[in-house]
């Protein structure tokens, strides 16, 4: 069983709960790109912050891999009970998707923040050659490239602070380093284009991202948000000031529109 966190202000709560699923290089209750600054929503739902295996407190996968995303679409799928909201970020975004597609009969709203869903995008030509960076990166990633070097390559090439090198981040890092190519599946969005709960997508500016990074990253996550969200019939919204971690990076604006989705959200 994957790790899970509840935050509430009335644990008794038998209203619908939100189920946050975070990206790679994180975990759940991180302060940096998990879901922190949600804590405060736990005033109005009952919040579970899942870790996914390899990341966390979460045990390590066993035999189905970190990163497969199968296993974690089923560990998604087993905390959502009869039925939640699901928020997912990046990576996490992708299997929140994957989860929402398999059982949309357990899921009362879907917020899809910043999705790499490339493989499920590209169409767009800014998306496709993002995917083919990927799998480049992936077919020529040194085979003695250790988590430390990776974890200070992401920062850096960000543009961000390289956070300290715990051994809970060294951890996360490795783990996202053996994902990379999970991002890559392909699946059908029938079902969750079909589903009448309400569905947001959101993705940063990226208006005060480095330009370097802007150019390499936003401008294809940002289509991708914009694809993905046209596919499944989401509304999408732009934050601005923000690049890929709205939610950490522009909390209010990102709560306040949870809130509403959650708000108009049937059971």
């Amino acid at each position: 069983m994957v790790h899970a966190e509840v935050w509430a202000d009335d644990p008794a709560d038998p209203g619908s709960p939100a189920v946050f699923v975070h990206g790679s290089q994180s975990w759940g209750s991180d302060e940096i790109a998990g879901f922190a600054a949600q804590r405060p929503l736990a005033a109005r739902v009952r919040l579970v912050v899942i870790d996914r295996r390899g990341y966390g407190q979460s045990p390590d996968a066993g035999d189905r891999p970190e990163g497969d995303h199968e296993a974690d679409a089923d560990d998604v799928i087993g905390v959502l009970g009869p039925g939640a909201h699901l928020v997912g970020h990046s990576y996490g975004a992708v299997v929140a998707l994957l989860a929402a597609a398999r059982r949309p009969d357990l899921i009362r709203s879907l917020t899809l923040i910043e999705p790499v869903a490339y493989a499920l995008a590209d169409e767009d030509p800014a998306v496709a050659l993002a995917l083919a960076r990927q799998r480049a990166t992936v077919a020529n990633m040194p085979a003695d490239l250790s988590p430390g070097h990776f974890l200070q390559a992401s920062y850096a090439t960000a543009g961000l602070p390289v956070p300290a090198a715990t051994p809970q981040r060294l951890r996360a890092a490795a783990t996202a380093m053996r994902e990379l190519r999970c991002a890559q599946i392909v699946f059908s969005l029938r079902p969750v284009a079909a589903a009448s709960w309400p569905k947001l997508v959101i993705s940063g500016d990226w208006a005060t991202a480095p330009a370097q990074y802007r150019a390499y990253s936003g401008n294809a996550m940002m289509a991708c948000a914009r694809v993905i969200a046209g596919q499944i019939g989401a509304r999408l919204l732009r934050v601005a000031g923000a690049s890929h971690w709205p939610h950490a990076q522009q909390p209010r604006i990102v709560n306040d529109a949870l809130t509403e989705l959650w708000g108009y959200a049937p059971g």
